[in-house]
């Protein structure tokens, strides 16, 4: 598989610039109350894409929730899950960590609850989630669509777009914007770094704050 070009260079980058970059383009993408459930390092890649519901009556699924997109993934991909915030069943769990994890994929993100986190947590698979639960999907969740427009956290996802995630939070990069939002993320580390080195260097981070900070993201 060849090497995205974009997902190496966000790697190198982190939520805060990446959000900070769209803030500037005005691109919404910035997930809000969906944490890493463990400490994790830093995971970018494209995105593959899940929605669940709730079962109705009569209703049955033909396989197991979620196992489509992890056969759907590459390694380096990143699989989003909107589990409309659901917090009472689970809407993905230790086997599914296991095949993840098998495969190379970089982390999962649930609007929703997780199970077997433990699990997760020692195969190293960056897990993220709004809650966790001991409760299964079975009867209570079936999958509605693999690899359709979703939604997280009122944050638009389609499969393919960029995602990017660490410990401070979760960004979705808009396929046809990252060619503008990673420069300026870019410019914006660079950029950080310098007031970094003043104040290291002993100026006033007073005065390297309030000269610098605040007109970094002016148009």
């Amino acid at each position: 598989m060849a090497v995205d070009e974009f997902v190496e260079r966000l790697r190198k980058l982190d939520t805060c610039a990446v959000s900070d970059a769209q803030d500037k383009l005005g691109i919404q993408g910035t997930v809000i109350g969906i944490p890493s459930l463990y400490p994790v390092g830093r995971i970018a890649g494209r995105a593959v894409t899940v929605r669940l519901k709730t079962k109705g009556p009569g209703e049955t699924s033909t396989r197991h929730l979620c196992t489509a997109a992890v056969v759907a993934a590459d390694p380096g991909d990143i699989i989003v899950i909107d589990h409309r915030g659901r917090a009472d069943a689970a809407g993905w769990g230790g086997i599914l960590s296991t095949a993840a994890s098998t495969k190379g994929i970089a982390g999962v993100i649930i609007d929703g609850a997780s199970r077997d986190v433990d699990e997760a947590h020692d195969l190293g698979l960056p897990l993220f989630a709004r809650s966790r639960t001991p409760l299964t999907a079975r009867n209570r969740i079936i999958e509605e669509s693999t690899n359709e427009q979703i939604e997280i956290a009122h944050v638009a996802v389609r499969p393919g777009d960029y995602i990017i995630a660490d410990n401070s939070g979760i960004v979705v990069i808009p396929a046809e914007r990252v060619a503008e939002v990673i420069p300026e993320a870019e410019t914006i580390v660079a950029r950080e770094a310098a007031m970094a080195k003043d104040v290291i260097a002993g100026k006033s981070v007073v005065e390297v704050m309030g000269t610098n900070y605040e007109q970094m993201l002016a148009h």
